[in-house]
């Protein structure tokens, strides 16, 4: 990939992912990238030379950058944009020139004049010879709704789409027409197929509204999506806090052991018996709450048929299953599924007791800390006191 395109895909991708309307859910940077795509594909096998390749790249990334500047002429906005990119580039002019003409060849009634113009225009229409149509089609059909340039009926949107395929769209290069045009082929007998069976779409269609008004609303997905994720963060936390305190104190505890305990020996140094003591008190105290907040409950790990019935178990907990069959559990996973109340319950009951293990774990971690410093200022009086009235100084032999 030249440098120039390089810059070209790094400009047109910024461009499109932050001034791009939203409502443009079919001409964004995916079409873009699919066109590109298609683009590529054509000039692998009609192998041109580089500056052919490079020109027929660069207005495939910039012919649908005009829809940031508004709908209408967006080929014309295209091929400025394109023109001041590339000339702030230094571009060459006459390069530049074929580049524009290239964009503007996208244009929806244009007919190609040459080989250059076929393999852009064939590019920018590849997604009716792919899998993929059904999904583009419905953007482009809801994208012209929240623009409110036209609102169409399903049957009215087949129509329209059978009647590209049959009378305004062609493919024109001799590789599209053999390797795409079955694809679109495809897709046309599908198109048909539906508009012969009007019984089956009004079912579909009634089940698609089944299916959605039965769906998980967004906002409580994102509820629990984000609640969860907070309180996973939460409990990395506490136990990062932990680790921290059973660190410090293990080292503090270690270095008493090598460097204090063994002075003790030593009847000049009776006096700091009490302050070790309370200092190793303290920091063992810390250890074992730090151990205590972080230490996990064992659970059974079975459910009945029964629990599962009454709703009584929450399957999305580990503890609750693991030590059931696979069987078992895919077994209770479809009933799960097949009650959405029971599914809100399950993460309900999920976020709730997550928190009560929080709660536990910063109670503990509270008066761990509390202690730990309650510790240290203790131990550091004592050895204070220790060492002004009971030192070696003080000592009479």
């Amino acid at each position: 990939m030249s440098e120039i395109v390089q810059k070209a895909e790094d400009f047109v991708t910024r461009l499109l992912e932050t001034e791009l309307d939203s409502r443009f859910l079919y001409h964004n940077l995916k079409h873009t990238q699919r066109v590109v795509k298609s683009t590529k594909e054509l000039l692998e096998h009609y192998g041109l030379g580089p500056t052919e390749t490079e020109q027929l790249v660069l207005a495939a990334w910039f012919h649908d950058t005009g829809y940031t500047k508004g709908v209408d002429n967006h080929e014309e906005k295209s091929s400025e944009l394109a023109a001041d990119f590339l000339s702030g580039e230094g571009y060459d002019k006459k390069a530049l020139e074929h580049v524009q003409s290239l964009i503007l060849a996208t244009e929806r009634y244009h007919s190609p004049t040459n080989l250059h113009e076929e393999i852009i225009r064939d590019a920018d229409a590849s997604h009716f010879a792919q899998r993929s149509y059904w999904e583009t089609t419905d953007y482009l059909k809801e994208e012209l709704e929240l623009l409110e340039i036209a609102t169409h009926t399903p049957k009215q949107w087949r129509d329209i789409n059978i009647k590209m395929f049959r009378s305004e769209h062609q493919f024109h290069t001799e590789y599209a027409q053999e390797h795409w045009e079955p694809g679109k082929e495809k897709n046309l007998k599908q198109l048909v197929k539906e508009k012969k069976t009007e019984k089956e779409i009004a079912k579909k269609e009634s089940l698609k509204a089944k299916y959605k008004s039965e769906s998980p609303d967004r906002g409580i997905q994102t509820l629990f999506r984000v609640t969860l994720k907070n309180h996973l963060t939460l409990s990395d936390i506490a136990d990062t806090k932990a680790n921290i305190l059973l660190s410090v104190n293990a080292i503090i505890i270690s270095v008493a052991l090598s460097n204090l305990i063994p002075k003790l020996d030593n009847p000049s140094n009776t006096y700091l018996i009490y302050p070790t003591t309370i200092f190793i008190v303290f920091s063992v105290i810390s250890m074992i709450l730090a151990v205590l907040a972080t230490r996990p409950n064992v659970t059974s790990g079975k459910f009945t048929k029964a629990d599962v019935e009454q709703k009584r178990v929450n399957l999305l907990f580990f503890g609750n299953f693991h030590k059931m069959e696979l069987n078992e559990y895919e077994w209770a996973i479809q009933e799960l599924v097949k009650d959405k109340d029971y599914i809100y319950s399950s993460l309900t009951k999920d976020l709730y007791f997550l928190g009560l293990v929080l709660n536990r774990k910063y109670k503990i971690l509270r008066w761990t800390y509390s202690i730990f410093i309650f510790g240290i200022v203790v131990s550091v009086l004592a050895f204070g006191i220790a060492f002004r009235f009971f030192g070696p100084e003080r000592m009479v032999f």
